[in-house]
């Protein structure tokens, strides 16, 4: 595999020290070990992921940072407690620091991306397993090493998107999809503040509003339950139907050498799923571009309404973020490296203003209706023509409205 720890140890001066050489080779045989009988080493993916997220430091939450996150919600959940009747969460707001987020967040992240990893790694075993001529590796077995290395790199790969998304991510609900197992508000205070630097606006009114669609997103998935799920399985069924482009693998084996686990992680980046997609695959991610497009357009319309009296820079703080999520950021590039799929709602702006029309035609409670079943919402064809969508469900509505009326008039004893 063009590795040799002696020579290795003799360039890194460690040749005549034979405890730091034995640490060296025990480190190796630690990470044989982790991996051996596993697709995927997800306690590597967990450590490299802890790492990437502490990169220019992650410092614990102090109280005082946590009560004036705490502040924020307790502010959101007032002012959309005016705009909506979909209840606040009952489980407490969290304030963590970047790790912790990697804590709570890396179980989904193997739910939705196992699949791809899984494939990835098999198809890395099958090129390696026909390298010749290995090396000596100072007493540790060659094959073991060998099998190691697929599952080893992507554990990497995993732990590398899990901790870029961390230093990114403002809450659990940034691509619109709950990366938690129950909905909870959440914040990440260096995440916020690093954002909060680059604008020409109060941390404070920043904090708020990230806040207000941090609670908005909860209040939705928990007053819809099947929403989570949705989200999940859809791209789940996206995963699983991912296939390898073999030859783009092997070349960025090739390139990369596969002595350098580093380098072979990084050339995982480089294209290596097949580009033509499937037509079940076509169907699966336009399901899930328009329900992300509709979720956020939610978001977006509920939160303007909240923030409008309280925030003199909600106009700007709006802009900005359908600007992030429309052009993609790095957690929508990490996210689109991991499984070749791209988070970003195209019909955001489409849905809220769809969103908005049903609240002018129907008020809160029947524009948040539409939620109470999938059945209920546009397909991405009448998202596309939202104005005869909404046209449409308003009559719908006032024909079901007068149909019960009728029918509590036929069905009475006066009748």
């Amino acid at each position: 595999m063009g590795m040799d720890p002696q020579a290795l140890a003799a360039q890194a001066g460690l040749a005549d020290n034979p405890a730091m050489m034995e640490h060296v080779l025990g480190q190796i045989r630690a990470l044989v070990s982790q991996s051996a009988g596993e697709d995927v080493n997800w306690k590597l993916a967990h450590d490299v992921a802890r790492g990437v997220a502490a990169q220019g430091g992650d410092p614990t939450v102090s109280g005082a940072t946590a009560a004036l996150h705490r502040q924020a919600v307790s502010r959101a959940e007032l002012w959309l407690d005016a705009v909506t009747d979909f209840d606040p969460t009952r489980l407490e707001p969290r304030v963590w620091s970047r790790a912790e987020w990697v804590e709570a967040t890396l179980p989904t992240w193997r739910t939705l991306a196992g699949p791809v990893a899984v494939s990835v790694s098999h198809a890395l075993s099958g090129l390696l397993e026909g390298a010749d001529d290995l090396p000596e590796t100072g007493g540790l077995d060659p094959s073991a090493l060998l099998r190691s290395v697929a599952p080893t790199v992507c554990g990497m790969h995993m732990g590398q998107a899990a901790g870029e998304m961390a230093r990114e991510a403002f809450g659990a609900t940034d691509l619109g999809i709950p990366l938690l197992a129950e909905p909870r508000v959440v914040l990440i205070p260096k995440a916020i503040t690093e954002f909060a630097d680059g604008l020409d606006i109060d941390e404070d009114a920043v904090r708020t509003f990230l806040a207000l669609r941090e609670a908005a997103h909860v209040r939705l998935f928990a007053a819809a339950p099947w929403l989570p799920g949705q989200l999940h399985t859809l791209i789940e069924r996206y995963s699983q139907a991912i296939t390898i482009d073999l030859e783009a693998l092997e070349e960025a084996v090739r390139d990369a050498g596969m002595g350098d686990p580093a380098r072979l992680q990084k050339a995982l980046n480089r294209g290596i799923f097949a580009s033509q997609h499937t037509d079940e695959q076509k169907a699966t991610l336009e399901s899930i571009e328009t329900l992300l497009a509709l979720v956020e357009g939610w978001v977006d319309d509920v939160t303007m309404r909240a923030a409008a009296a309280h925030l003199p820079d909600v106009g700007a703080l709006r802009e900005m973020m359908r600007r992030r999520r429309a052009a993609g950021g790095p957690a929508e590039d990490t996210f689109a490296n991991l499984l070749s799929l791209e988070l970003r709602p195209r019909r955001m702006r489409d849905a809220s203003a769809m969103w908005a029309a049903l609240h002018s035609r129907l008020g809160a409670e029947g524009r948040d209706g539409v939620w109470s079943h999938p059945d209920l919402l546009p397909t991405s064809e009448e998202l596309a023509a939202w104005q005869a969508w909404v046209g449409a469900y308003v009559t719908r509505g006032e024909g079901d409205e007068v149909d019960r009326e009728l029918e509590r008039l036929l069905g009475s004893d006066d009748g």
